[in-house]
């Protein structure tokens, strides 16, 4: 099967449709009395997805898009202000759809992760910062890897090898990223107690006896580059290349995802805005992995 853009919307739709047949719970709440929606559940999500693969920061650009070219797809287009709404009110359900396609992909079950973490800027100018109401939660940070200093959050990410997301985290810029990566085990203490002898790499930044002694009762054994001072680490010629996979995995949220250019001003906004783009990663690896594709996290079938 060729995948190309409309199979993948197709495919997220009915898998999104019968998620919520499935699990009613999951649809966003809204008064029982009251007008019935135009616009089901199912195909925000899906919009939301298509959005980001196509490259769409500006909202307005995408609907205008969207009833110009996806007619055939969605028959009834909100406007604007009702899509952004509709967004951010599914943020709970686009991330049940995204453990949904995860845990039906053959990557699920790969016993070796990579972990790091990448900024998501918010603003630039002082007045922002003070005036946003993000203000709180995002903060101003330094990302090492690129040399530059940023006001924002740091999203988290736990990838399988071939870039599909594990499990992830939002949180402010100086946030400490051993403590992060815990408290997403502690979050889901499941994700690891299922997976005996799971093997994670990392960066130097994640170490510490006590960090390492917390990992090995939850039975993950870590690999990570010997810091200044330390003698050298048992393996560490072997995944040098593989720890290149997370530095990939982020330069497709920056690049091809648009990650750092979300139109989010508030915290609702802004999750709402990189689950988006989370899921569109996700049911990229998903289809792909169902279609026979060979690369995984190819995103070219579905860009245009």
């Amino acid at each position: 099967m060729t995948p190309d853009l409309d199979s993948l919307a197709t495919a997220l739709y009915v898998k999104t449709d019968d998620l919520l047949k499935e699990s009613p719970h999951l649809a966003p709440w809204r008064p029982e009395i009251g007008i019935a929606p135009r616009l089901g559940d199912a195909e925000p999500v899906t919009l939301a997805v298509m959005q980001a693969l196509l490259g769409f920061t500006s909202e307005r650009r995408w609907i205008r898009h969207a009833q110009a070219h996806l007619r055939h797809l969605f028959p009834y287009l909100p406007g604007q202000s009702g899509y952004n709404r509709r967004l951010r009110k599914a943020a709970d359900l686009i991330a049940h759809v995204n453990r949904q396609l995860a845990t039906g992909t053959s990557m699920w079950t790969d016993t070796v992760w990579v972990v790091d973490s990448t900024p998501v800027e918010c603003g630039r100018s002082r007045e922002t910062a003070k005036r946003s109401d993000l203000a709180g939660w995002a903060e101003y940070g330094y990302c090492a890897s690129h040399s530059r200093y940023f006001w924002g959050l740091r999203l988290h990410l736990l990838c399988a090898l071939h870039g599909l997301p594990v499990a992830f985290a939002l949180t402010g810029a100086k946030a400490d990223e051993r403590e992060t990566l815990l408290g997403m085990f502690h979050a889901e203490p499941d994700l690891v107690a299922s997976r005996p002898g799971q093997t994670l790499i990392s960066d130097r930044q994640y170490y510490g006896r006590v960090f390492e002694e917390e990992l090995a009762s939850w039975g993950v054994r870590l690999l990570r580059p010997a810091r200044k001072g330390e003698p050298v680490r048992a393996g560490s010629a072997l995944f040098k290349p593989l720890r290149q996979v997370i530095e990939s995995v982020n330069q497709t949220f920056k690049a091809q995802l648009d990650l750092e250019r979300h139109p989010g001003r508030t915290p609702g906004g802004v999750m709402a805005r990189v689950l988006q783009r989370i899921l569109a990663l996700t049911s990229a690896i998903w289809h792909n992995d169902h279609t026979g594709q060979p690369v995984m996290r190819s995103l070219t079938a579905y860009d245009h």
